[in-house]
């Protein structure tokens, strides 16, 4: 018997003339490479180790009114001008070393003017372990770059006309300070004149606290304020911080508690800038508080923290307002009745401040109207840093004998008024309101102390500091730059003239007298 012969299809060899020839299936993936380096957005370029376009995309060959037909081929200095090649001449030298890398640069092409570009270099290694060619891809951040220069240009200029915001504040106030204290030395004891005074001196102390503010937000944020760190005794701050608060705190008739630590407690911290965070939190009690309030400052230690905190019986804070509270420009009332509540960057200051110090500044509150607690957190100072270099009351120093003391200020209002305080404490003094005249007194004065004004026209403070330096008569004198010009720079500028001291207006009398009770620096 037979058997059936199989009925399933044998396989056909392929007729000749349907293969695809090899040139075809060559240009279709040529093609294909084409249309999806076309499709991309970023420039793409593919070189020889002799510097030629073997391949662009389409969007690489347009940034030049090319095809990329009339690019490939032709050596890159002719297509992007000899001052866009040498301006790339060393990352193409980088690439054919064999290295992968990426690059930001502003190049000069010829016919397109100067871009900013991004640009990310790829060597081919040949079968001899040679570089024979590699692929640019090129993104063009011209246009971000212009904006981010822009937004430096505007941020700096913002920072100038704050800087300058403050000079000009600062120099009328120094007169007004000036006047009331002469007024309170020399006036009659009438219960009325000594109520406006005090008025005057509040305005005065909260008008230049809003100044310092503005100043420092603006460097904490650009990360321009460093530290000035010793050892400090944390009672002490909470003291100056006290006596900071303190009048606006009397003003509203509010009972201020303090409980000062059980121990000795040491900070390794920069104490004006603790102060100025514990004067924040003060203050924020005070304006957020109905008059007559109470308000607690409490200090102790917990673990190896100083633990501050600062407790009111004030209008309290919304549960959904605690996270936002130390965030620039927050205010947790805005209405009329809380228009003393000041700019509402207090506490995004002092709550920057604090963790610069490593710290944390948390708020809690059970809500409106029930007053607020603000917990400050600091790390002590290490056990072996303990010593008796502690921060002393800047008002403490007693004054001392007469001094010869020259003032300059080209401001006539800040330096008489500046000259008559300082005779009514007993110094010889002499005043001068230009650079020129300056040297002219200090000739013939040879002052001890010279309170120098440091904007003036003409012959600035820094040059007559450097002058004064230059004589036998004022090489030790005791110099005082005496200014509204208080960013880091201008401390910088003032300590390589020659100055001793770095004061901005308007000066605090107290502190004043316990400088002049500085000894002269040594000839």
């Amino acid at each position: 018997m037979s058997l059936p012969v199989s009925s399933s299809p044998q396989p056909q060899t392929p007729d000749p003339a349907e293969r695809v020839p090899v040139e075809e299936l060559l240009r279709r993936s040529q093609e294909n490479l084409q249309f999806i380096a076309d499709a991309t957005p970023v420039n793409i370029a593919h070189c020889s180790a002799s510097c030629h376009f073997l391949f662009v995309n389409r969007a690489y060959a347009a940034r030049f009114g090319l095809t990329p037909d009339q690019v490939v081929g032709r050596p890159i200095a002719e297509v992007l001008g000899q001052a866009a090649y040498e301006a790339i001449r060393p990352y193409v030298d980088r690439v054919l070393t064999g290295e992968r890398f990426e690059f930001e640069t502003e190049i000069d092409y010829r016919d397109i003017g100067r871009r900013y570009m991004h640009v990310a270099y790829t060597p081919e290694i040949g079968a001899e372990g040679k570089v024979v060619s590699w692929v640019a891809s090129v993104t063009d951040l011209t246009d971000r770059h212009r904006l981010e220069e822009a937004l430096r240009e505007a941020d700096r200029r913002k920072d100038e006309f704050l800087a300058t915001l403050a000079h000009e504040l600062r120099n009328p106030l120094a007169p007004i300070r000036n006047a009331v204290h002469l007024a309170r030395v020399k006036g009659p004891p009438d219960p009325n004149l000594r109520w406006a005074q005090e008025v005057i001196e509040r305005q005065v102390q909260q008008l230049t606290r809003l100044v310092d503010d503005l100043l420092d937000v603006s460097r904490i944020t650009r990360g321009k304020i460093d530290l000035r760190r010793e050892r400090v005794e944390l009672s002490a701050v909470i003291e100056r911080a006290m006596e900071t608060s303190r009048p606006l705190i009397e003003a509203a008739g509010h009972r201020l508690t303090v409980i000062f630590p059980e121990r000795r407690l040491l900070l390794d911290a920069d104490p004006t800038r603790v102060s100025q965070v514990l004067s924040n939190l003060l203050n924020n009690a005070a304006k957020y508080t109905s008059d007559g309030g109470h308000i607690e400052l409490i200090a102790g230690q917990e673990g190896e923290e100083a633990v501050i905190r600062v407790r009111d019986d004030g209008i309290g804070i919304p549960k959904e307002m605690l996270g936002l509270i130390f965030e620039m420009f927050t205010q947790v009332d805005t209405s009329l009745e809380r228009a003393q509540g000041g700019l509402g960057i207090g506490l995004t200051i002092a709550r920057r401040l604090v963790e610069m110090h490593g710290g944390t500044l948390e708020a809690a509150s059970e809500g409106p109207g029930r007053g607020s607690e603000l917990t400050v957190r600091l790390p002590l100072a290490p056990a072996e840093t303990a010593g008796p270099d502690l921060l002393e009351d800047e008002g403490a120093a007693k004054a001392g004998a007469a001094r010869r003391i020259l003032v300059v200020d080209d401001n006539l209002d800040s330096a008489e008024s500046l000259g008559m305080l300082l005779q009514i404490m007993g110094h010889d003094v002499r005043v001068a309101h230009d650079g020129l005249r300056a040297l002219e007194v200090a000739a013939e004065h040879r002052p001890e102390v010279v309170l120098l004004d440091i904007g003036m026209p003409g012959m600035n403070g820094y040059d007559v500091a450097r002058r004064l330096r230059e004589w036998d008569a004022t090489r030790s004198s005791l110099l005082v730059a005496m200014t509204g010009w208080g960013q880091d720079e201008d401390r910088r500028r003032s300590k390589e003239a020659g100055f001793d001291h770095h004061l901005v207006k308007p000066l605090d009398p107290k502190s004043l007298e316990g400088l002049l009770a500085t000894p002269p620096r040594s000839a």
